[in-house]
């Protein structure tokens, strides 16, 4: 007598059987795909953050070893330094522009004078150089070119001691300032590509700590936080120090006089930077390209893709 055979017994799948497969098949994939799709998303977060980590410690660690053999001298005339709003903000940036960023220009002991061959055949005698630093918004690579990969550009033009003492040093004084002469001499070259020191800088800031004394308050001696910037409390559009003294163009906040600041003395000073990411850089060449972004545009940009970087540089005695 012929049976007939269950087709299950051939080693085959139901239909219910393959439906659950694919179905806990697609839950798998999903949980994959989400979970590869945050890590990615985490990865490109962090290296963003690591690449304006560099460029902030670039421009920090650079700025702050210039500012730590900041070199004055009383009992003179001369312009010893130099930070001013920077003339060109209007022209920083495309569609967003920089909100602040200083012009700095003073003498400073630097240890890379003569490309670093201190006491080799290239040292031509001095240590006190001259230094600039400017921000741009331009290609870090060609300059004059009318690139779509323009970026904010921190440069920093060296002056060697010889060139220093022959067009810098006692070349100023009231009539002639130290961004006039600097300008003349070796304005030219501070947008060189060999100049270079960190780009997506988008804004940053200096303050000037300054110590005065006022014998009718208690204590008489105490610290102003003076800053270079457009508005603000206590802040100013022009800082000099001058072998005369202290002089601001505003009156940064009617917290002091004229008379004080200049008898001040500057102890440290604090930068802050802000630093773009790459992706925030690409949205602004793509989609504030011809266009002005609204400020909440603006707030919610540099809330996903710029950081903050702060650091208090301790000055020599002036």
């Amino acid at each position: 007598m012929k049976t007939q055979r269950n087709s299950a017994a051939k080693g085959g799948f139901t239909l219910m059987e393959l439906m659950v497969a694919m179905a806990i098949t697609t839950i798998i994939v999903t949980v994959l795909v989400s979970i590869t799709s945050i890590a990615l998303d985490t990865w490109n977060r962090s290296r963003a953050e690591l690449r304006a980590s560099r460029q902030a410690k670039s421009m920090v660690d650079t700025m702050a070893r210039d500012f730590e053999s900041l070199v004055t001298r009383k009992g003179n005339t001369s312009e010893w330094l130099s930070a001013i709003v920077d003339p060109d903000l209007g022209s920083l940036g495309s569609g967003l522009k920089s909100e602040n960023a200083a012009r700095l220009i003073f003498f400073t002991a630097a240890t890379d004078r003569y490309d670093g061959q201190i006491g080799s055949a290239t040292d031509l005698g001095g240590d006190v150089s001259c230094v600039a630093y400017q921000l741009e918004y331009r290609d870090p690579i060609e300059p004059g070119a009318a690139s779509n990969y323009k970026t904010f550009v921190l440069n920093r033009l060296l002056v060697d001691p010889k060139k220093t003492f022959d067009d810098l040093l006692g070349k100023t004084d009231e009539t002639k300032s130290l961004e006039s002469v600097f300008t003349s001499a070796f304005g030219s070259g501070l947008s060189n590509p060999a100049n270079f020191v960190a780009e997506n800088i988008f804004q940053f800031s200096i303050t000037f700590h300054v110590q005065v004394t006022d014998p009718a308050q208690t204590p008489s001696v105490f610290t102003v936080p003076v800053t270079i910037g457009n508005s603000g409390k206590q802040t100013t559009k022009s800082f000099v120090i001058r072998g005369t003294g202290i002089k601001a163009e505003d009156s940064i906040g009617g917290s002091v006089t004229a008379a004080q600041l200049a008898a001040g003395r500057v102890t440290a000073m604090e930068l802050s930077a802000t630093v773009i990411s790459d992706f925030g850089i690409d949205q602004l060449r793509t989609r504030f390209k011809n266009s002005t972004p609204s400020p909440k545009e603006v707030a919610d940009l540099l809330a996903k893709h710029s950081y903050e970087y702060t650091k208090l540089v301790q000055l020599p005695s002036m």
